[in-house]
């Protein structure tokens, strides 16, 4: 993954890091990957980003 870039600055979770969580956990919303990873869940200012994520994996 070329384009592993950070995603939440506030718990410092990586692209790549949240892909696999929706990947393997068959994730479906923000609040989703926010459980399983703490992604969004500080300032919420990354979840516009999360919510395209979940767009490109799950089609």
């Amino acid at each position: 993954m070329n384009e592993d870039i950070e995603i939440c600055q506030c718990n410092a979770i990586l692209k790549s890091e949240i892909v696999k969580a929706i990947k393997e956990k068959g994730l479906k919303t923000a609040d989703e990957v926010g459980e399983a990873t703490t992604a969004g869940t500080v300032c919420g200012g990354c979840i516009p980003d999360i919510e395209e994520i979940l767009k490109e994996v799950n089609g």
